[in-house]
């Protein structure tokens, strides 16, 4: 006899080995949430009876695909963090003559052009030199950010959002409910497919973005997660990560809180990477 667990366990299987989604790496509570919703839109009541769906057509896989990509995103998502990221991209600034920035799991380009955007309108900041590199493991989700065009909803107020920065009107051309990014803040950001799972690690950057990824993964992968982030930044570099997420306990002596309530953290500078560089 198949339990739920057994069929539900099969389906997952099914999704990690022929569609290439590392199932495992997520808590079985996201992923229940994210297969419940499209069997609700595909109109099928049971595990066994979804798998079948999902077998036969090639459509509803890359649906299950796109919906269990994480994109819960905003422009200027917590004010309060934003603030504190405006600080760090002063101090950066001050003491760099280029900042590398990396907007890990981008969803749909909205963090990336904030960063943008949140440099060209403080004067302590060198749009100029501001360099924004946003990555995420959803085709779909980049193509959207490629475009940056965004429409409201009965739920969503992007002008609202964009009420972080004073005369945000000279970053976006609205029309209507519809807002486009123009080209002065598209110019200083790169969109690339990267999967914080399964791919290497980069290199170089002052400033990673990983914000309210964490919640939703296992958390026996969430270190090596954070493993591959903290290799990607400088000695001293600064990592903004999600308010209810926490940096792991092995993890801790890698990092230095900068302000706790924030979830902002910087790099520690280890002394073999003082006497590198004195």
């Amino acid at each position: 006899m198949t339990t739920d667990a057994d069929a539900f366990g099969e389906l997952l299987e099914y999704v990690e080995e022929e569609l290439s989604f590392a199932t495992s790496h997520y808590n079985d509570g996201y992923l229940d949430r994210r297969l419940s919703s499209r069997m609700r839109r595909t109109q099928t009541t049971t595990y066994e009876e979804y798998l079948e769906l999902l077998r036969a057509d090639p459509g509803e896989q890359e649906a299950l695909l796109e919906s269990m990509s994480i994109n819960v995103t905003g422009f200027f998502r917590n004010p309060d963090v934003w603030e504190g990221i405006q600080d760090v991209l002063r101090t950066l600034s001050k003491t760099n003559d280029s900042v590398h920035v990396w907007s890990a799991a981008c969803a749909d380009g909205r963090e990336p052009y904030s960063l943008s955007m949140l440099a060209h309108a403080d004067p302590r900041i060198d749009e100029a030199t501001v360099h924004i590199l946003a990555t995420d493991i959803s085709e779909t989700a980049l193509e959207t950010a490629h475009r940056g065009v965004y429409e409201e909803s009965r739920t969503v107020d992007i002008g609202d959002q964009l009420e972080f920065l004073p005369n945000y009107e000279r970053f976006v051309d609205r029309s209507g409910g519809t807002f486009r990014v123009v080209d002065e803040i598209k110019r200083n950001v790169t969109f690339e497919r990267h999967d914080l799972i399964k791919d290497d690690s980069k290199s170089g950057f002052d400033l990673v973005v990983c914000r309210n990824l964490f919640i939703y993964i296992d958390s026996e992968y969430k270190q090596s997660m954070l493993e591959t982030i903290a290799k990607s930044l400088r000695p001293g570099g600064y990592l903004v990560i999600g308010k209810a997420e926490t940096i792991p306990p092995d993890l801790k002596s890698s990092f230095r809180a900068r302000d706790g309530r924030l979830r902002i953290y910087q790099r520690e500078v280890t002394e073999s990477h003082s006497a590198t560089t004195n």
